[in-house]
């Protein structure tokens, strides 16, 4: 009897499910202390618990909810919008909310790739843009991202014969792992060439509120003409402290809003009531509190790279994200060796940069 579909082998093991489970083995030793995955240990303010708390206890606010979003919901996303980029979306066509953008990437390839189909994706990158890819029976390719062009994907360099079989290009910035920023500039360029070789462009968003030093981190909808060639993805999991409550969205071309809307439906339900309401409260209310978060992820940065920078350690100061992409100042031992003797000897968890990256460029990352 076949007990498994062929397709679930091409989903390797998920390195942060693994680390999880080492952890829990760890239970009976020193506390570890986690810099791996990228949540937030702040708590959002006093306001948006409150908002979840009032909204837990209305005995008719745990039933199902409308599994596009509630409108109060996406009309608070499209304030966001114009408020941050002034940028104006229809919240009725150009909007859909989604249990965290991680469930929307991987199903956002199964709404718009066929088999066959290329997806471009960036190396390093955050593996599920892949993994969706391959998931939906298209090839992932990689475009490297070197630190001499700022870590951002050389896009005159792509050849033509593979931009003949590429249906979409994702990007993600400011980005995981490199924290790299990305200008308006670029966003033209990437419009442009979306534009010239019939492909979607898709802009994974995470860390746009999470900027220093005095940087605005642009949306790539703020290039005019966007919406017909480009989607991005949004999340209050960094940017307001609440990564466990699985609160994102997907903004942009209608058709693939649509699209991804209709795999959502078959895939999962609306999100828990008080928890919409707690992110309404989130997206429309003070945000003064995140200059304040800021400060501190700023005080935090500059402190590692003082100490980084006393080791003998590379890096480019982070502008946006809440990553260091570091090169290993000693040969003789691969990332991965380096991070498993740090966590069995120091109790410290890091990511080795081969998570994120095949290159050979990473095994020292």
């Amino acid at each position: 009897m076949k007990t498994i579909a062929t397709r679930t082998t091409l989903l390797a093991d998920h390195f942060y499910a693994s680390l999880d489970a080492r952890l829990q083995g760890m239970n009976d030793g020193p506390p570890v202390i986690r810099l791996d995955v990228g949540s937030p240990d702040l708590p959002p303010p006093t306001s948006i618990l409150q908002a979840l708390n009032d909204s837990a206890a209305n005995p008719n606010h745990h039933g199902y909810q409308p599994i596009k979003g509630e409108l109060a919901l996406r009309q608070a996303w499209a304030g966001l919008y114009k408020r941050l980029h002034d940028v104006t979306l229809n919240p009725d066509t150009e909007i859909v909310t989604l249990l965290g953008s991680k469930e929307g990437i991987f199903h956002l390839s199964l709404a718009v790739l066929e088999a066959g189909d290329v997806a471009l994706v960036p190396d390093p990158a955050y593996m599920t843009y892949a993994r969706g890819a391959q998931f939906a029976g298209a090839q992932p390719v990689a475009l490297p991202l070197r630190c001499e062009n700022g870590y951002l994907p050389e896009l005159d360099s792509i050849p033509a014969e593979l931009l003949d079989h590429t249906r979409l290009l994702w990007l993600n910035y400011p980005n995981n792992p490199t924290s790299a920023v990305a200008s308006l500039d670029f966003y033209q360029h990437a419009v442009d060439f979306a534009r010239k070789n019939s492909l979607l462009v898709i802009a994974d968003s995470a860390y746009t509120q999470i900027t220093f030093d005095s940087f605005r981190a642009p949306s790539i909808l703020e290039i005019p003409g966007a919406q017909e060639v480009a989607i991005e993805f949004n999340t209050l999991s960094k940017s307001h402290n609440m990564a466990g409550w699985r609160m994102a969205v997907a903004v942009g071309n209608p058709q693939v809003i649509k699209s991804l809307g209709a795999v959502q439906a078959n895939a999962s339900s609306g999100a828990f009531k008080p928890v919409v309401d707690a992110a309404i409260t989130a997206l429309n209310g003070d945000q003064a509190w995140l200059a304040e978060r800021n400060a501190t992820y700023a005080a935090r940065r500059d402190l590692l790279a003082k100490r980084f920078t006393a080791l003998g350690w590379e890096f480019d100061l982070p502008r946006g994200a809440l990553y260091f992409w570091l090169r290993l100042p000693f040969g003789g031992i691969t990332s991965v060796d380096f991070t498993n003797r740090l966590l069995e000897t120091a109790h410290v968890s890091l990511t080795p940069g081969t998570v994120f990256t095949r290159s050979t460029s990473a095994s020292r990352r």
